[in-house]
This record gives C-alpha cells, sequence and structure tokens, in this order.
C-alpha cells in the first residue's frame, strides 16, 4: 500500500492555524475577555448619564457625541494598548523566541494578531453602537455613504493602532511596566482627543493641537461624521468634517506604525541579548 508523501503547510495555513491559537488564548481568559468588552461600555455608560442632558451645537446631545467618539476609544484601547501589551508578554514568556526557531514564516505570527485585534474591535464596536443606540438614542445612518466612510475610518484607524502599538511593544523592558507605559500616553490622549471632554472645543487650543497630531483625534471625528448630523460639524475645532484630512493623517500614521515596526520591532528582549 503506497503512502501519500506530506506536504508542508501553505503560508496561508500557518496564518489561519496561528489566527486560531490568538482567538482560543484570548477567550479562554475570561477576566481579559471581560475587561476588554466591558472598558468602553462602562465608560460610555458612566459618562453618558453625566453629559445626557446636555446639548452641544445644533441642538445634538452631548451623550451622542461621546458614543461615536467612545468607538475611537475602543478601536485605539484594543488594538494599542491590548496588542502591545500582548505583544511584550509574548516576548517576555519566551513564545516569540520559541516561534522564530520553528519552520513559521514571522508573517503568520502577525497575522494571528490582526485576526484577533480585528474580531475583538468588531465586538467591541458592536457593543458601543449598542449601548449608544438604546440608552441615548445615537442614530445608526440608513445613507450608505456614511457606512462607507465609517469602514475607511475603521480600517485606517485599525490599521495604524495596530502598527502603533507592534513598534510601541519594543519600549518596555518587562510585562509589568507595559501597563503604565502603554496606558499613560493612550489615557492622555484620550483627554486631548475629544473622546471624554465633548464637544473638543471646550478644550484649550493648545491642547486641541496637541491631540490633532495623532490618530485618535481624528477617528473619533471620522465616527461622529457618521452619526451625528451635519449640524454637530460646527463643533469641530474647524467647523466641518474634515474627511480629506481624516483620511490623510491616518494614512501618514499607518505608513508611520510600519516604519516604526520594521526598524524597531525585537523578537527577543533585552536581557537575551
Amino acid at each position: 500500500m503506497t503512502t501519500m508523501p506530506l506536504r508542508d503547510p501553505s503560508a496561508w495555513e500557518l496564518c489561519a492555524a496561528r489566527s486560531g491559537v490568538e482567538l482560543r488564548q484570548f477567550f479562554r481568559e475570561r477576566t481579559a475577555v471581560v475587561f476588554t468588552f466591558a472598558l468602553p461600555v462602562v465608560l460610555l455608560t458612566l459618562l453618558g448619564s453625566i453629559f445626557d442632558k446636555q446639548l452641544a451645537a445644533g441642538g445634538v446631545p452631548a451623550s451622542q457625541m461621546l458614543a461615536a467618539g467612545m468607538i475611537a476609544a475602543g478601536i485605539g484601547s484594543t488594538c494599542f494598548v491590548n496588542l502591545a501589551t500582548s505583544i511584550v508578554s509574548d516576548r517576555e514568556d519566551g513564545t516569540l523566541k520559541r516561534l522564530r526557531g520553528v519552520p513559521m514564516p514571522p508573517i503568520a505570527y502577525f497575522a494571528g494578531k490582526v485576526v484577533l485585534v480585528l474580531v475583538t474591535t468588531v465586538v467591541e464596536v458592536l457593543l458601543v453602537l449598542a449601548v449608544g443606540a438604546a440608552f441615548y438614542d445615537l442614530p445608526l445612518p440608513a445613507d450608505p455613504a456614511r457606512w462607507l466612510t465609517f469602514t475607511w475610518v475603521f480600517l485606517l484607524g485599525v490599521t495604524g493602532c495596530a502598527l502603533l502599538g507592534t513598534a510601541m511593544s519594543s519600549v518596555p523592558r518587562s510585562v509589568r511596566a507595559a501597563a503604565p507605559i502603554v496606558n499613560l500616553p493612550f489615557l492622555v490622549l484620550q483627554f486631548v482627543s475629544g473622546i471624554f471632554i465633548v464637544p473638543i472645543t471646550v478644550l484649550p487650543e493648545s491642547l486641541q493641537q496637541v491631540g490633532a497630531l495623532f490618530p485618535l483625534k481624528w477617528m473619533a471625528q471620522g465616527f461622529r461624521s457618521v452619526f451625528l448630523p451635519e449640524g454637530a460639524a460646527a463643533t469641530e475645532a474647524a467647523g466641518a468634517w474634515e474627511h480629506g484630512r481624516i483620511a490623510l493623517v491616518l494614512a501618514a500614521w499607518c505608513l508611520g506604525g510600519l516604519i516604526l515596526c520594521l526598524t524597531t520591532f525585537r523578537w527577543q528582549g533585552r536581557k537575551d541579548g
């Protein structure tokens, strides 16, 4: 009886296998799952209850502005903070070193992380939209053009934040140091990007200019343009949605994040040489 020769798995099969490993590992950690999905929802519920009775320009409830911006915060938390911390953990416990010693292309590891952040981010966005629509009457647009805007802001935002999170993973020396090092700048950015304080024009102009240097502000502005009426554009710093500038800034951060990843990513910890 002849036996069929074994063939090596293709790169696509290895990417799919690694993606399955990443998803299983994540969903087995119930604490991480609950914290990841609950954080933006809890923040939206708490802050939304504070701003619920306040009206911004054009009579738009501040809670709806907060809900739209919280989508951007959820993406940043998952793709930047959680991804960076996860890679630091993989580096410290030797996972990255072991993966480099097996016949698996490096792209499979990153593909697994990309699939993980995409799945978790989609779930997170759906939860935020559900809470915003149910409790704060966040309008879900019927215009396909608005959903097209949502799609490209989402994809550019996820890509840019994931690349920056990957690059940021090379900064902390240990898992213990990762949480404060990654969370502190992200927390500051949420305030200066108009996530927690709405409308953004309430902030001093100097802080608005700082926030405008980073992608979180433009993601939040893009999502507000999707779910809020046209009159709400008056609450933005420029008095308009600025879709062209949003796309340009987010694309620039995607390119910059890629360059940082290529030049700074390390498979081994500093103690390994």
